[in-house]
């Protein structure tokens, strides 16, 4: 399995448009964070984890030219609005691309991007897509993946596990019980957006005490906000635990 970072900021993206900090003014590439995603390169197949807004950016920086289906975490701005994108891998492919998420997440895609699933011949190119509701463990091409809930402030929504990775960004608090689905992952990649608390995100010390929690062999902290600067913030985490960055590559 190849895990591809195509983006780690998070919902602004680092720098922040107007913002002159010590991290937004960095010169260090790895403080350019593009919105939170991913790729999983597993079997011969591409799985794209949510389509950012910055997607198109991502996919060519990154040589993508693939993308067999999409898992949506939730339906937050930055993790849909790069849908449209798709429509350029329908193109090279000639066909569908399977979408999965839970109902709320399909059901609110559907409506904010209703030209997508509407029969209209009028709306010219758009993204040929189809929609499926995971409510537990689902084969995607043969691959096991199993939805994972975890808490974004009051909502819930899901991050994902892939064997022995997990995906869990946006997240503030995680349930018991998916702390028992995380165990025996070798990687999690988990959001953890500054070192102050936030009412909807982990900070870096509370996702640390979550690591802790699970277990794994490595976990890369993802969906930074521009108060962590990467060349002094990374030398602070323990062994083990590291910050992300944008085209980060790391094979399982």
């Amino acid at each position: 399995m190849k895990i591809i970072i195509l983006g780690c900021g998070t919902s602004t993206g680092v720098p922040v448009i107007g913002c002159h900090c010590p991290t937004c003014s960095s010169s260090n590439p790895r403080n350019k964070r593009t919105r939170s995603s991913i790729l999983v390169q597993e079997e011969g197949r591409n799985i794209l984890i949510d389509t950012s807004t910055d997607l198109r950016a991502q996919a060519l920086g990154n040589g993508i030219e693939r993308i067999d289906a999409v898992l949506f975490t939730h339906p937050h701005a930055d993790h849909i609005h790069g849908i449209d994108d798709l429509r350029a891998f329908n193109l090279a492919q000639k066909g569908p691309i399977p979408c999965y998420g839970s109902a709320l997440t399909i059901e609110r895609i559907r409506v904010m991007f209703d030209y997508i699933f509407r029969e209209d011949a009028g709306d010219g190119w758009k993204p040929n897509l189809t929609t499926n509701i995971v409510d537990g463990p689902v084969l995607v091409f043969g691959i096991g993946v199993e939805p994972i809930d975890i808490s974004h402030g009051s909502a819930a929504i899901f991050g994902y596990r892939i064997g022995r990775l997990a995906y869990l960004t946006d997240c503030s608090g995680i349930p018991p019980a998916s702390i028992e689905k995380l165990k025996g992952v070798e990687l999690l990649i988990l959001g953890a957006l500054r070192h102050k608390p936030h009412p909807t995100h982990f900070s870096v010390e509370q996702a640390m005490e979550a690591s802790r929690a699970i277990g794994p062999e490595r976990t890369i902290l993802t969906h930074l906000g521009h108060n962590l600067d990467y060349e002094k913030d990374a030398s602070l985490l323990p062994p083990g635990i590291e910050l992300a960055y944008d085209g980060l590559t790391i094979e399982l």
